[in-house]
């Protein structure tokens, strides 16, 4: 298992990046959650199978198709067992 903090920089708000991030996540069976940031950067906690949460790292460096995305970091964490599904967070 891997859970990592990732803060996605560049033209990602108002570019429905949240909404097809939630849509690859959930594809890929991924648990965590994304929202927007007041910086106007994307914010995602990603958890799950450590080579599908590099599959989702590869997805954000791309971004949505109206997404321009200029750079990701990354803060892997440790894997708590994270809950639920994958979800989109307003703020």
């Amino acid at each position: 298992m891997k859970r990592i903090m990732a803060v996605v920089h560049g033209r990602v708000q108002g570019v429905f990046f949240r909404a097809y991030t939630h849509e690859e996540a959930s594809r890929l069976g991924l648990k965590g959650w994304v929202r927007n940031r007041s910086d106007g950067s994307v914010e995602v906690l990603l958890e799950g199978e450590s080579a599908t949460v590099d599959q989702m790292i590869i997805w954000l460096h791309r971004g949505s198709p109206l997404s321009l995305v200029s750079g990701v970091s990354v803060t892997e964490e440790q894997p708590i067992g994270e809950n639920g599904t994958f979800s989109i967070r307003y703020y």
